[in-house]
């Protein structure tokens, strides 16, 4: 895979989401509920032929807030997405949007999904604008997020295929035709979101690291997957560990992104991922308390007995969308701060060996 790298250790990013403006989506309505997996466009407050415009809009804001809290790798704060998931897995083909299915949340309640009928195909590219946009936006190094193909196929209601592991590597040929279209579009990084890896571990085991392999083979650019306990505002109760992770380590992908905040994860876990670079979670995602750069110092610390610092990238635990702006906007200040600091503590430690 094609090398990344950033100018400093310890580089800090978003998982993804940042939160959307209130003037562009009912926010209230949109944190009131499970994340949509169909089109909810009643969600937006814009018209739709003004649509477009808006959603550019608040992409410049979520650009220049990360710029300004001093992120070195950007996202475009997935402004044009009612949730994580939908806006892709229902542009593709073989999916009937008028007339959704019913499948079980994680949490166990059913949710409107999209109904597939047929041979799931990618019809068209369908975030390659988003990439352009972002890359003629900023200068530093971009990362776009997009649904992995095992999460969409237990995000689905199958009446074509005769098994979901064949629903699932049909997704993942999807995928793998946008993931090549992403980068040659200028995403230096391309996160595939997995969360169902987590959620539903035995399924997982038999088909889940297939399709994601599927979904990146012959890729040439660094590949990225979000695993997760789910959304903190949603899931309220965590694990204390990871019921589908060292599964992971033989995989395609170069980045693997672990929750550890709120969790208070055994970090030592991150030593069954030795050849990956690890995306560590150290904001806490459950309360709008400001974390101060000394605690965001201390989760990062606990890393560093079991991976290589030059393996690490920094990052909130989950997506940001349902903070408040201001509230996102001061974690990340924090998380930066935090790096700075133990950054600066590294640095002098190898100096002083030198």
């Amino acid at each position: 895979m094609k090398p990344f790298s950033t100018a400093h250790l310890l580089p800090t990013s978003l998982v993804g989401s940042y939160p959307q403006p209130d003037w562009l989506i009912d926010r209230e309505r949109l944190g009131g509920r499970f994340p949509p997996r169909v089109r909810v466009r009643e969600l937006w407050r814009v018209a739709p032929e003004h649509l477009e415009q808006a959603q550019d809009d608040a992409t410049l804001l979520a650009i220049r807030d990360q710029e300004l809290a001093g992120v070195d790798i950007v996202t475009d704060g997935e402004m044009r997405r009612e949730s994580y998931s939908n806006r892709f897995a229902t542009a593709l083909e073989g999916v009937d949007i008028d007339n959704p299915g019913v499948a079980l949340d994680r949490s166990g309640h059913e949710n409107l999904v999209p109904r597939v009928v047929g041979r799931i195909r990618r019809k068209h590219a369908v975030q390659v604008r988003d990439v352009e946009f972002l890359r003629a936006n900023t200068d530093r190094p971009i990362k776009i997020t997009v649904p992995g193909p095992f999460t969409m196929a237990q995000q689905a209601q199958n009446d074509y295929y005769r098994d979901e592991e064949e629903m699932a590597l049909d997704y993942a040929a999807a995928v793998n035709a946008e993931v090549r279209d992403l980068f040659a579009a200028g995403a230096d990084v391309v996160q595939l979101d997995e969360p169902y890896m987590q959620a539903r571990p035995e399924k997982a085991r038999v088909y889940g690291t297939k399709a994601l392999d599927r979904a990146l083979q012959g890729v040439e650019g660094c590949t990225a997957l979000h695993i997760c306990f789910g959304y903190a505002q949603i899931i309220h109760q965590r694990p204390t560990g990871y019921s589908f992770l060292p599964e992971l380590a033989a995989t395609r992908v170069e980045q693997i992104s672990i929750e550890t905040a709120q969790s208070r994860l055994d970090t030592s876990v991150l030593r069954r991922l030795p050849d990956k670079t690890i995306i560590l979670g150290v904001l806490d995602l459950s309360t709008r308390e400001i974390e101060s750069p000394a605690t965001v110092a201390e989760r990062i610390r606990r890393a560093l007995p079991h991976v290589d610092a030059r393996r690490l990238i920094l990052a909130p635990d989950c997506g940001l969308k349902y903070l408040p702006r201001e509230v996102a906007f001061a974690k990340l200040q924090s998380m930066v701060a935090g790096a700075r600091i133990v950054r600066s503590e590294l640095e002098r430690a190898a100096a002083a060996d030198r």
